[in-house]
């Protein structure tokens, strides 16, 4: 992997963008997807998904997802479905894949147990 930018909302989220060698974008978030953070997780989606051709969010490290991170992911998957390019999410912890279970977003976007096999689709 290579090309890595950091960015952070203190004590909050934090949010890793790495693109693999043939261009993948992974968007690796550890802490807790809120309002706080919204904001600059929607700005990164979108970079990666107007620049890759297929972007990969790792939710491995995340203890918290609310309605705007469930928001953000909606609006990514749009903006990649309107380039052809796919989004898939990875590693959810239990309590992030039930609220993605309950609002439908597992339905809308693959999601896979680990970053691997969301690479590997």
């Amino acid at each position: 992997m290579a090309d890595i930018d950091g960015a952070a909302v203190p004590e909050r989220l934090l949010i890793t963008r790495t693109t693999t060698g043939d261009g993948v974008g992974i968007v690796i978030l550890a802490g807790e997807v809120d309002l706080d953070g919204s904001s600059q997780l929607h700005d990164v989606l979108l970079s990666c998904v107007q620049s890759a051709p297929g972007t990969v969010v790792d939710f491995g490290e995340v203890a918290f997802l609310d309605s705007s991170g469930i928001n953000v992911l909606i609006s990514a998957h749009r903006a990649a479905e309107s380039r052809g390019v796919w989004l898939r999410l990875a590693a959810p912890r239990h309590a992030v894949e039930r609220v993605l279970q309950l609002v439908g977003v597992d339905a809308l976007i693959a999601c896979y147990p680990t970053v691997k096999q969301a690479l590997a689709g």
